[in-house]
């Protein structure tokens, strides 16, 4: 079974996008390098952001988001942008029509959803992203490790990393501590 990460890129003080779910210069980084991290593709970042990156990105099988991040950003039209399946938590269904032949699903349970998606991942990484259903897995106990693209913005307000999680959840020392370009990369395991 691969592990089960809660991954995004966030404010050094803790937002993932402001009130208006704008992510303003959080995603710069991915412009400002000379290494493009696929063939043909538009990010270009700084080596160590590329090796790290796309190592990551080569392990995941399948991503676990909710139904905001969807709707904002259309379910990237029917390709998922990384892996090969997307499980979206939802109370509602998938829209009609929309996209057939996409390896989307609509799970209306956390726990359930990240289930599938190890089900669909194959052994592969579970992304889950980070925000409200992030912080829901992490207080649930079903999140391995907490991957964070620090960049120095600070927006002051906005939607949390975390979401509104209750819990205290404890995470080791990090284990990745990776500079880039105007991006600090850190991963840490969840203390069990």
């Amino acid at each position: 079974m691969g592990s089960i990460v809660m991954a995004n890129v966030v404010s050094v003080d803790g937002y993932i996008a402001d009130d208006n779910d704008d992510i303003g210069p959080l995603f710069d980084w991915y412009f400002n390098g000379d290494v493009p991290l696929t063939e043909g593709g538009s990010f270009k970042v700084s080596k160590a952001s590329a090796d790290y990156v796309r190592t990551q990105w080569s392990e995941v099988g399948a991503m676990v988001i909710g139904r905001h991040l969807f709707d904002i950003m259309n379910g990237w039209d029917g390709t998922p942008p990384v892996g090969d399946h997307v499980v979206v938590v939802s109370h509602r269904p998938k829209p009609a029509g929309w996209h057939p032949e996409a390896s989307y699903h609509f799970i209306d349970d956390v726990t359930q959803g990240v289930t599938r998606a190890q089900e669909l991942a194959a052994g592969r990484t579970v992304t889950i992203a980070a925000g409200d259903l992030g912080g829901q897995a992490l207080a649930l106990g079903l999140v391995d490790e907490v991957a964070m693209d620090v960049v120095p913005v600070v927006f002051g307000s906005g939607k949390r990393y975390f979401g509104s999680i209750d819990a205290v959840c404890l995470l080791e020392d990090p284990h990745v501590v990776i500079q880039g370009n105007r991006v600090l990369h850190l991963r840490y395991r969840v203390r069990r």
